[in-house]
C-alpha cells in the first residue's frame, strides 16, 4: 500500500545534513561519480570545459520496494539563489516513468532520438526550471550550494508526457510514494575547506574525479 507523504514536511537538508524518512532506509540512491555530501565534478556541471560540461551524473539505485511500478526523479537546488538567503528551490532535472526493472542510468543521459527498443525508451523527460526538458547542471551563482536528488518508487505509471514540471509530478505522485531515495551533492564558486572536496584544476576538467565525503560540521 503506497504511504501518505506530506511534501512540506518531506526530509530537508539543512547546512549539509538531511533527515531520511526511516521507512525507506534502505532504498539507497548513489552515483558513482560522487559521495553522498560530496563535490559533484565539473563535468556535471555549467562550468566543464569543451564537451565534458552539463552532463547528467550516472546514478544507480537499489533495494526497490515491492510493487513498485514506475520510478520518478526529481534534482534541485534548494539554496537558490543564496545559500545563506534561500528563496525558492530551482528545478534542474525531471524524469518520470523509470522502469523499476532498471538498476540506474548512465552519464550523460537523454531520451533525445533514443531508439524505441532501448531499454531507457519508456523514461520520459520532464521540463527543468530553464523551461526545457532534460538535464541542466549546477551554475550557482554565489557559494556552495547543495542538489538534492529524489528518487521516488510509485505504485503506478505516471501519464505526464515528455513536458511535466516538478509541480505536476508531485501532484500525481500524491498518494502512490512506495518509497523516497534522497541523494545529496554540492557545488559552487568557493572551493570546500582541505579534506572536503574532491576540487579539479579547471585546465583538468577529464580528471574529475568522485568527491568525498563531508566530515563533521
Amino acid at each position: 500500500m503506497a504511504q501518505h507523504v506530506d511534501y512540506a514536511h518531506s526530509p530537508v537538508l539543512h547546512k549539509g545534513h538531511y533527515h531520511p524518512l526511516s521507512e525507506v532506509q534502505e532504498f539507497r540512491l548513489v552515483s558513482s561519480a560522487f559521495h553522498p555530501d560530496g563535490r559533484i565534478p565539473r563535468k556535471f556541471t555549467q562550468e566543464g570545459q569543451g564537451s565534458q560540461r552539463d552532463e547528467s551524473p550516472p546514478l544507480e539505485w537499489y533495494g526497490v520496494p515491492d510493487g513498485t511500478e514506475s520510478l520518478a526523479l526529481i534534482m534541485q537546488d534548494p539554496d537558490a539563489p543564496d545559500p545563506n538567503a534561500p528563496i525558492v528551490p530551482w528545478v534542474h532535472w525531471v524524469l518520470t516513468n523509470i522502469p523499476p526493472t532498471l538498476k540506474g542510468i548512465p552519464a550523460n543521459f537523454t531520451t533525445k532520438d533514443m531508439d524505441p527498443k532501448n531499454e531507457y525508451a519508456e523514461i520520459q523527460e520532464g521540463v527543468n526550471d530553464w523551461k526545457l526538458p532534460g538535464y541542466r547542471g549546477p551554475n550557482p551563482p554565489v557559494g556552495v550550494h547543495c542538489y538534492e536528488f529524489r528518487l521516488y518508487a510509485l505504485d503506478c505509471k505516471l501519464k505526464l508526457g515528455h513536458k511535466a514540471t516538478k509541480d505536476k509530478v508531485l501532484d500525481a505522485i500524491e498518494g502512490h510514494v512506495l518509497g523516497e531515495a534522497l541523494l545529496i551533492g554540492h557545488y559552487g564558486k568557493d572551493n570546500f575547506r582541505r579534506g572536503r572536496d574532491s576540487y579539479v584544476a579547471p585546465s583538468l576538467p577529464s580528471a574529475s574525479g568522485p568527491g568525498t565525503p563531508f566530515v563533521g560540521k
